[in-house]
C-alpha cells in the first residue's frame, strides 16, 4: 500500500527516521483539506517514544480541525537544515514522511502530559510550561498521529 524510497541507497534506517523525529522540532502536516485540497501547515511537534505516536497541540477551532475531523489520514514531513561541504553548493540533508492516521486525546491528563513533553522541546523553564498549562491547558486540543508508515531519506541536492 504505502510506496518505498525510490532511490534505496539513500533510504534512511528506522531508527534514523525516530532520532529524526525526536530531535526536530517542527515539520509540515499535511491533511484533507475543503474541497479535495491537500492543507499543509507548518506545526510543532513531539514524538513519543513509549507509544511511537506524534502529538500536536492545537485550538479546538479552524481550518486544521475541521480537516481533520472529515478525515483521519494525514502525513507528516520534518527534515534537518544539512550540511555542505566546503567550496561545494550543494546541499544534504534528511527527511522523514509519517503516513497515519490522526486520533483526538479525549484523556486531558494525558493531554497535558503531551502539551507539557512539547514544551520541554523548546525550553526547560518549569515556570514558563507551568504557567502556559495553567493559563491555556483549558482550551488546547491535543491530537496524536497514529504511524502506519514511516520512511526516510538523505538528499544531495545537486
Amino acid at each position: 500500500m504505502f510506496r518505498d524510497v525510490a532511490r534505496i541507497k539513500q533510504k534512511l534506517s528506522q531508527e534514523s527516521c525516530i532520532e529524526l523525529l525526536r530531535s526536530e522540532k517542527r515539520g509540515v502536516l499535511s491533511l484533507c483539506g475543503d474541497d479535495g485540497y491537500p492543507y499543509g501547515l507548518p506545526i510543532n511537534h513531539y514524538y513519543c517514544q513509549e507509544d511511537g505516536c506524534l502529538y500536536f497541540h492545537s485550538g479546538k477551532t479552524g481550518h486544521k480541525i475541521d480537516a481533520l475531523k472529515s478525515c483521519d489520514k494525514a502525513s507528516f514531513c520534518v527534515y534537518d537544515s544539512g550540511s555542505k561541504m566546503d567550496d561545494d553548493w550543494a546541499l544534504s540533508f534528511r527527511s522523514v514522511i509519517v503516513f497515519g492516521r490522526i486520533e483526538i486525546v479525549d484523556d486531558h491528563e494525558k493531554a497535558l502530559t503531551m502539551c507539557d513533553r512539547l514544551s520541554r522541546k523548546f525550553t526547560d523553564d518549569d515556570d514558563y510550561i507551568e504557567n502556559e498549562i495553567k493559563s491555556f491547558g483549558g482550551g488546547v486540543l491535543v491530537f496524536a498521529l497514529r504511524p502506519e508508515h514511516i520512511t526516510g531519506k538523505t538528499v544531495k541536492e545537486s
